[in-house]
């Protein structure tokens, strides 16, 4: 292992460790932050490259934070910064699951406690509305884009299919369609 890759890969685990310990809302509050940190403020990936590893991460089995977490973190740093994002994101709320689980019958109809969590999740719907905002600039480039998306969120909501089948579908709709411009360039 280079020092360099190290080096980042620690940097990774640190980040990845606050990450953990203060986002709230599941996978896509945690894409926000990373898109801020990495994208906005080091630089170290594309808007392009962030949608793609969630896309990838979203439509694999397993937790999608984790998935696009050890994505990130091999892009970033090799196997060394996939095991730091890994372990980052997963130590913190591991600890907390196990504080609350230990607790839990004190605190579940403590009026202060309720309150607190309805304000915690208010706060988070305009954390992930923002990712997304950002994240569509990068992901819907033309018209047929729109149309995918259409479609696929048609899928969604209209049908019980399966997300990672509507995942397929679409990247099987975009080869073809890429296929068609290649055909009709070279005409």
């Amino acid at each position: 292992m280079k020092d360099g890759q190290l080096k980042r890969a620690l940097s990774i685990f640190a980040t990845f460790l606050k990450f953990g310990c203060f986002t709230f809302g599941g996978g896509w509050s945690i894409v926000a932050q990373m898109q801020k940190e990495y994208v906005e403020k080091r630089g170290w990936l594309t808007d392009e490259e962030l949608l793609d590893y969630t896309s990838v991460g979203r439509s694999t089995p397993g937790l999608m934070i984790g998935n696009t977490s050890i994505l990130f973190g091999y892009h970033a740093a090799g196997i060394p910064g996939a095991l730091a994002a890994l372990l980052g994101i997963t130590i913190p709320p591991v600890l907390i699951m196990l504080l609350v689980v230990y607790i839990y019958d004190l605190v579940k109809d403590n009026l202060y406690v309720t309150r607190a969590m309805i304000g915690v999740r208010a706060a988070v719907v305009p954390i992930i509305i923002s990712a997304l905002l950002k994240l569509l600039k990068s992901g819907l480039k033309d018209a047929f884009c729109y149309l995918i998306a259409a479609a696929a969120l048609g899928l969604c909501l209209l049908t019980r299919m399966n997300n990672a089948l509507i995942v397929l579908l679409a990247a099987l709709v975009g080869l073809c369609w890429q296929e068609v411009q290649n055909r009709r360039d070279l005409s």
